[in-house]
């Protein structure tokens, strides 16, 4: 009973810990596309919404044990496509509530507006960065 306590209180922690950061990442992501566009303000975006998407990365803690002796290249592929499979559902389902704080449409590399295919790389570092940062003993 208290290793299920323990493993629950650590899960809670990592998703805020994950909510948290993936906030950061994205504050920067957009600001970052403001300094691109030559915006003086470097405005950012996000949505409450995607506290709880970032949190779900702290299902990487079970899935990193799993994948640990595997070289970088799987396993920042792994993380890619989960992180690929939770934008996509996530997506679809804020988007049959027309509450989706995203839309790839017309974007190149899109996949049903939800997804762009284009930013494999970055959910590739971030899938290893969640790893190491956040998750690891």
């Amino acid at each position: 009973m208290k290793k299920i306590l323990k493993e629950t209180i650590t899960f809670n922690k990592n998703f805020i810990k994950c909510g948290l950061i993936g906030w950061i990442l994205e504050v920067c992501w957009t600001g970052f596309i403001s300094f691109r566009r030559r915006e003086k303000k470097l405005m950012c975006r996000t949505s409450i919404w995607m506290f709880p998407i970032y949190g779900l990365a702290s299902l990487f803690a079970p899935l990193s044990n799993f994948i640990k002796n595997r070289n970088f290249f799987v396993r920042g592929t792994i993380y890619t496509i989960f992180i690929f499979t939770i934008e996509l559902l996530s997506g679809m389902f804020l988007k049959k509530r027309n509450s989706c704080p995203w839309d790839y449409t017309g974007k190149k590399y899109n996949f049903k507006g939800l997804i762009r295919l284009d930013y494999c790389p970055l959910w590739f570092f971030s899938g290893l960065f969640f790893e190491k940062t956040i998750l690891k003993k």
